[in-house]
């Protein structure tokens, strides 16, 4: 039962981390994810790059979900992803809407990230 839950949880980080793949194909999809312009060539490169690493994040720790031996990388990883874009996001603030979606996103990302490191945790012989 532990690791049905471990599963899910680690699921939903995967899939939010998942989301913003879209952006690598193109500037159009990028703007409606983020509600920004992408001002040249650069910042185009610089983001679609960001939602080919964010995918290859979310792969992982989809593969993770179900390989209960790289569970705890997918931990640290996660932990670090999340806790750093709240860094960012309140470091500079003075974000938009769309953004605040993503900080909404990244919350559900953390509490449920959380959960699993709790049932793992739970469920691992003392």
């Amino acid at each position: 039962m532990y690791e049905r839950i471990i599963t899910a949880l680690i699921l939903i980080v995967a899939v939010i981390h998942l989301l913003p793949i879209s952006g690598f194909f193109g500037v159009d999809r990028l703007a409606a994810l983020y509600k920004i312009e992408i001002a040249g060539s650069d910042m185009e490169i610089l983001m679609r790059h960001r939602a080919v690493l964010l995918g290859i994040l979310g792969g992982f720790f989809a593969y993770a979900a179900f390989r209960p031996s790289l569970q705890p990388i997918a931990f640290v990883v996660a932990f670090i992803t999340i806790a750093s874009f709240f860094y960012l996001t309140l470091s500079v603030g003075h974000f938009n809407d769309a953004i605040r979606k993503v900080v909404i996103a990244d919350i559900v990302a953390a509490v449920s990230l959380l959960g699993a490191i709790v049932v793992y945790m739970m469920s691992s012989p003392s």
